[in-house]
This record gives C-alpha cells, structure tokens and sequence, in this order.
C-alpha cells in the first residue's frame, strides 16, 4: 500500500491519459464512417497517430531535459488535448490526420516523463513490484478506454469533449505533486541496427506486433460495423482483445523462460495465424462468438512483442539494453505507421475478411523466417528473464532490467 500510494500521482494520470488519448482511436473509426470517410481515410488516421507516437518518442527526451518534467508532461498534454477536442471543428479526413499526429505525440511524450520519474523513484528493491503496479494500472485504463467508446456518441461535440476533459485531467496529480523533479536520465542513442545485429527475428517478430496490433486497434471498428456489430458492441469487442492479451501474459513468460523462445515465439504465430481464420469464419455466428474470437486473437498476437524483446536481449550486453530497447520500439513504430492504411485500403477493396489474411500473412511469414533462423544458429545458453514490456516510450528500457548471468 505504501508502495501504491507513493506513485499514486504518477498512476492516477496514467489512468486519465489513457482514458482520454486511448478512446479517440476507435471513436474516430466511428465518427468516420458516419462522416462518410472512405475506409483508407479512416486507416490513414491510425497511421497519422502512430507517426506522432514515433515523433514524441524521439523529441520528449529532449524537451523534458531543457524545461523539466512538469512542464514538458504539461506541453504534451495539451497538444493531446487540442488534438480531441478540435476533431468536431475541422471535419475533414486531412485534419482529424494532422490532429492525431498530436495525440499520438502527446501519449509518447507523456509516458516518456512518467517512465524517467518511474525509473529515478523506483528502487531496486522495489522495481519489480512498481512495475507490476504500472503494467497493472495501463492495461485497466486501455481496457477503460476501450469501454468508454460504447456509451459516447460518433461524431458528436460531447463525445471528443469528453475525451479532452479526460485527456486534460491528467496534468492535475503530476503537475500539483510536491514530490522533487528527478534528473533526467540521457535519451538512447537511436540505433535500428543494433536490433537487427543482435536478432534478425526479434526484429522481424517487432514489425509483425506492430503490424497486428495497429491494424486491429485502429482500424478494428470498422470490421465490427462491417460485420454488424453496433458502436456499444465494438467497445467489447475491442475489450475482449485487450483482456484476452492480459490474461495470457503470465503462462506465455512461463514457456518463454523455459523453452527456446523461438518455438514459443514460432507458436504464438501459428495461433495468431489460426484465430486470424477463426475470427473470419465466426463471423456470422453471433456476438459471443465474435467476441470470444478476439479474445483469442488478442491471447495469441499480444505477447509477440515482448517474447521478441526477451530474445533479442539474450544476445545483448548489459551497456547495450536501453538502446535496444529504443531500436526495438523503432521498429514496432515502423510497422504500427504503415498498418492501418493497408489494413483499411484492403477492407474496403476486398471487404473485412482482408484485414485478417493480412494480418495472418504477417505472422505466416514470421513462422517461415524464425524457422529459417533456427537453423542459424543455436539458441543461447544465458538467458534474459522474460518481462511483459509495453510499447509506450524509448525510455521503458531503463525500467525493464534484464539480468542475465554476469549482469546480475
């Protein structure tokens, strides 16, 4: 209880940017179709967002290390803000496109400053259980966030203003907090290759997380309209994804720590791949079915990324892991831009069903490609701790130690 109420500030406005920021995703795929966007507008916004997280990445460390990390939390919080709230002013595909590069920045700019005061407050005796309490605390505000959708109206002043009250509540616990500022830790270097140089397919299993995830995320609502799920229903369907990931997290670190995680990894494609087809052929069978189909597809595709992240730190140094760490969200972020254009250009060529073979054609070839390395080289002998790792900023990999044999 200690522990909880000394990050209490940091959580609270964790749970408030994810409620604001994490519900405009799928109210802007709802407002755009009752808008009449076409679906590759829609997917166009998805991408818009995931282009601002990559931006925010890069630039937070920087902002936060000229004016402090109050006021840089502030800065990004109120262009996530601006980025909800002026949706209903400017109803054009082009500008939702440059508002959601906004809140994109904004979520990667904010979890930036919450992971350096995270990681300056966070002992090592301590570490294990605060990171715990803050997988804890996103996984219920996405889930949150993914709820709210079902009771808030598409394209309506009430629903984005709500969402930028929300977005906006959270610059109260940081900013009237009396705890001392930290210092802020350096930015990692950006280094993509590293990545690819300590593991091919790690780098490879990345792009895929990143390609499923932002499809599904963002472009997910407009298969549940296509396949008749009203706006209610798509916040749980979009929920049963998130819980469904959730819920598989502990059992599938179990296997990665104790077998050759290029199995598991290989494994989890293959049940990717298979509740990509699931979740085609349930269709038309009713709303549970639909929903315990993305329940599945969420247990199978959420923990790719970080199994990846585990496999390519068994091959790293100590002095290595925070900018692999980096290298690593670079490429999640690559693949979570190009996405949910694709993903929406081909719902609306070929109809609902493509956005799923394009995700299963992904995770095909991540099978293809971690079985062709299997037989590269042997799996190490030494390995990483498998650590559920969230994709929010370059700076997660400070707060994600990985011991391993001389680094303990």
């Amino acid at each position: 209880m200690r522990l909880l109420l000394s990050f209490a500030a940091l959580f609270l406005s964790i749970i408030f940017l994810q409620l604001g920021t994490g519900g405009v995703a799928p109210l802007d795929a709802l407002s755009g179709v009752a808008l009449g966007f076409s679906k590759a507008e829609i997917g166009l916004l998805g991408s818009a967002h995931f282009f601002g997280f990559f931006i925010g990445c890069w630039w937070a460390p920087r902002l936060v290390g000229t004016v402090g990390h109050s006021r840089a939390f502030a800065a990004f919080t109120a262009a996530g803000t601006i980025g909800i709230i002026a949706h209903m002013m400017m109803v054009d595909p082009v500008a939702w496109a440059a508002l959601r590069t906004l809140s994109g920045l904004c979520v990667a700019g904010c979890y930036t400053v919450i992971e350096a005061w995270l990681q300056d407050r966070a002992t090592n005796e301590v570490r294990g259980r605060a990171m715990g309490l803050y997988r804890i605390v996103d996984t219920l505000g996405s889930l949150g966030a993914q709820l709210v959708i079902g009771v808030l109206a598409p394209a309506a002043y009430f629903s984005y203003n709500l969402l930028a009250i929300l977005c906006c509540a959270a610059l109260l616990p940081v900013t009237v907090s009396r705890a001392e500022q930290p210092a802020m830790p350096p930015a990692p270097r950006l280094r993509p290759g590293l990545a690819w140089a300590r593991s091919p397919l790690a780098s490879m299993g990345v792009v895929v997380s990143g390609i499923t995830t932002a499809a599904f995320r963002m472009v997910g609502p407009i298969y549940g309209i296509e396949v008749g799920l009203s706006a209610d229903r798509i916040a749980l369907f979009l929920a049963a994804f998130v819980i469904g990931g959730a819920v598989v997290q502990l059992p599938v670190g179990w296997l990665a720590d104790r077998f050759d995680r290029r199995h598991v990894l290989i494994g989890t494609s293959v049940a990717a791949a298979a509740t990509c087809a699931l979740t085609v052929a349930v269709s038309g069978l009713g709303t549970v079915a639909v929903f315990a189909a993305a329940a599945a597809f969420g247990a199978a595709t959420l923990p790719v990324y970080s199994i990846s992240t585990a496999h390519a730190h068994d091959f790293a140094e100590s002095s290595e892991r925070v900018e692999l760490s980096a290298a690593l969200m670079f490429l999640y972020a690559v693949g979570a831009i190009a996405s949910p254009l694709l993903a929406s250009a081909l719902i609306e060529a070929y109809g609902p069903s493509a956005m799923f073979a394009f995700i299963a054609l992904a995770h095909v070839a991540l099978v293809a490609f971690g079985l062709v390395r299997m037989r590269a080289r042997p799996a190490p002998a030494d390995r990483t701790p498998y650590v559920y790792t969230p994709r929010t900023s370059f700076l997660i990999g400070r707060l994600l130690r990985r011991p391993r044999g001389g680094d303990r």
